[in-house]
């Protein structure tokens, strides 16, 4: 099965009193790009919550947010009260009431002055956590990110049936041409002979019939597609093995695509090649009606593949 590099994952825990919520969301993209945002007492340890997250995602546009909720409920993002450096606030509010002349201070200043870093900063006796609080932490990390696999992995199965039908639709076309195929070359050879004898007689005299039906062969076999149709369908084969390979990744459980991905985007291209050959070569309305129908389906499994882990 296919991973898809779309997911989302989300785990929590009671930490130090409070709910601490684990997030982590993804879009495609060419290598690993993390961006993190972490509670106040997880900032030192922001390297090796880095390192968990890129050893198993392998790649992708990663977004992780580790943020603490109070009791009551408080949405993530809001600061627990026990972290905000009162001592500091005071002193804001001491010189600005100083400096402004007022014995109150509005509503509005204050709360600006409690977004301030260096008050919502943690006290150092709360900034260090012990080997328990960390494994706890490590081991939240760890179910959201089983969480996050197990969405790419059911993105994944959805990718990997609409790949499997665009595939049997590229393959039923490749069978179609068959049918147009057989009488192509009589068509093409009938139509040459015409030509021919649209000649004037003295020209006619004058034509070395051995090296016109060399030159007619060699055109002939020029427009064979016999190799174009076999390595369309080795293509089609070597797609469908290689969703099937991710299989043994999924039973370790490892979550990591292997860049199956960049290998499916470069089937797709080989597969591309060979029906741009067949459209070139086709000399047939019906046959070049085929090949336009398989492009439009190839687009379609370029543009999903780009998703694929």
């Amino acid at each position: 099965m296919i991973l898809s590099m779309t997911g989302y994952g989300k785990a929590e825990m009671i930490f130090r009193g409070h709910k601490l919520v684990c997030e982590i969301r993804s879009l495609n993209s060419k290598s690993m790009d993390l961006s993190t945002r972490l509670a106040s007492p997880l900032r030192a340890h922001e390297l090796e919550i880095r390192a968990m997250i890129a050893q198993r995602l392998e790649r992708g546009k990663v977004d992780l947010v580790i943020e603490e909720q109070s009791a009551s409920g408080s949405q993530p993002g809001q600061t627990c009260i026990s972290y905000i450096n009162w001592g500091a606030a005071k002193e804001y509010a001491d010189q600005y009431k100083a400096q402004m002349g007022v014995a109150e201070i509005p509503a509005a200043v204050m709360a600006a002055i409690l977004r301030f870093p260096d008050v919502l900063k943690a006290p150092e006796d709360h900034s260090d956590l012990t080997g328990e609080e960390w494994a706890s932490v490590q081991a939240l990390v760890n179910k959201t990110i089983e969480a996050f696999i197990a969405f790419r992995t059911q993105e994944g199965a959805a990718l990997q049936a609409m790949f499997t039908e665009k595939l049997d639709g590229i393959a039923d076309l490749l069978a179609q041409v068959e049918s147009f195929e057989k009488g192509r070359v009589a068509k093409i050879k009938e139509r040459l002979e015409q030509n021919l004898a649209q000649l004037s007689a003295e020209t006619q005299a004058q034509v070395d019939r051995n090296r016109l039906e060399q030159e007619m062969i060699y055109y002939l076999e020029k427009l064979d597609i016999t190799e174009e149709k076999v390595r369309l369908s080795n293509h089609i084969k070597y797609f469908r093995e290689t969703m099937a390979e991710c299989l043994d990744t999924q039973k370790n459980h490892s979550g990591n695509g292997s860049g199956v991905g960049k290998k499916l985007g470069f089937i797709a291209q080989e597969m591309g090649r060979e029906i741009n050959t067949l459209g070139s070569k086709s000399n047939q309305s019906e046959m070049q009606i085929i090949v336009v129908k398989m492009k439009d389906i190839l687009e379609q499994i370029k543009e999903q593949v780009l998703n694929v882990l």
